[in-house]
């Protein structure tokens, strides 16, 4: 058996689980350079889940893109924190229908008895910060993919 590729997952809606920091670093690539309107944060403190709906860029189609000369795609994902105790936000107003954020890495900062952080860092300065009893965060692709509007490739300085 052998590991899986992005190919594997190019033409199929990803539905992907995160139990530990190895596989959190494989969901924050997929979902580095989404982007989401502050308005579509939420938190349901009963049921302990915190959830975004976001535009993601479609990284594991990007090479199938180049190769065949067709516009970059992406699709609409929400990634759901389990186990969600406290939530803790810096230079988001969920409140205002006017931002629009965008996601550059997602990482663990374990603490103690398998609980920790799970920080968004953002563009812009801007972090979310969920305090978890356990690491559980789900990505899940929610609509079928779409064109990309600025129909390029996200790019980043080194």
């Amino acid at each position: 058996m052998s590991d899986a590729t992005f190919e594997d997952g190019a033409e199929k809606p990803l539905r992907l689980k995160a139990l530990d920091g190895e596989d959190l670093g494989v969901l924050s690539g997929l979902i580095q350079d989404a982007i989401f309107p502050a308005t579509e944060i939420k938190w349901d403190r009963t049921a302990r889940r915190f959830a975004i709906l976001l535009n993601r860029f479609r990284w594991e189609d990007a090479p199938k893109a180049e190769a065949r000369n067709r516009t970059y795609e992406r699709v609409q994902s929400v990634i759901v924190i389990e186990d969600a105790m406290a939530v803790q936000s810096q230079g988001v107003d969920p409140r205002d229908k006017d931002m629009v954020l965008s996601i550059l890495s997602v990482s663990f900062d374990k603490g103690t008895d398998g609980g920790g952080y799970v920080e968004l860092t953002l563009a812009g300065d801007g972090a979310i910060r969920v305090q978890v009893e356990a690491l559980e965060v789900i990505l899940k692709d929610v609509t079928r993919p779409y064109g990309a509007p600025s129909k390029a490739k996200p790019e980043h300085d080194a």
